[in-house]
């Protein structure tokens, strides 16, 4: 269950274009990486320059390469800025499951734009890349986010204290999870 991808694959929605994110975005990714409440629980400060984003961008591509993962950068049809990702990390392929993760300009907030590139991820890592589970890993005081996994399915499972350390603090996470039996009977 590897991911693996022979061409970047492209997603389109009722009103988004998922595709790869190219050093062409690094302006678009740095205007909304940049702003403290889009980060706010990401588990990462604010970029602050355009080699921040372009070191995004690098990851995004070395998941990929590795096989570890996919990211895609949300556009709406007939525009080409990037005002967000959403994608697979940490793959366990012996397992078939990976985890799923997303952000998105705070212009666009409110407007369904992450539950839709939400949901066309989640399907798409079903259909394509034969997943059996996919989690989220959510900051408890991240209400939205817990409201997007429960909007498309995702199950609380549990708390894991201190699970990660980042910006200097131990964050707890909920543990969300959603199994491809549950996807398909939505």
């Amino acid at each position: 269950m590897k991911i693996e991808v022979s061409a970047f694959p492209v997603i389109e929605t009722n009103r988004l274009i998922l595709r790869k994110v190219t050093k062409d975005d690094a302006g678009s990714v740095l205007k909304y990486l940049s702003d403290k409440d889009v980060m706010k629980h990401v588990g990462l400060d604010p970029f602050n320059t355009i080699e921040d984003a372009m070191s995004e961008i690098l990851w995004y591509q070395s998941i990929v390469e590795k096989g570890t993962g996919i990211r895609w950068g949300i556009t709406l049809k007939g525009q080409g800025e990037v005002i967000g990702s959403c994608g697979f990390l940490n793959s366990v392929p012996q397992h078939y499951r990976t985890e799923i993760g997303t952000e998105l300009s705070k212009d666009y907030w409110g407007q369904g734009i992450a539950s839709e590139a939400f949901e066309a991820v989640i399907r798409y890592g079903f259909e394509h890349f034969n997943l059996q589970r996919i989690e989220a890993l959510i900051e408890p005081p991240n209400i939205a986010s817990q409201k997007l996994a429960e909007k498309n399915g995702f199950i609380r499972e549990g708390l894991l204290r201190n699970y990660e350390f980042t910006c200097g603090k131990f964050d707890d996470l909920y543990m969300y999870s959603l199994l491809k039996q549950d996807f398909d009977n939505c």
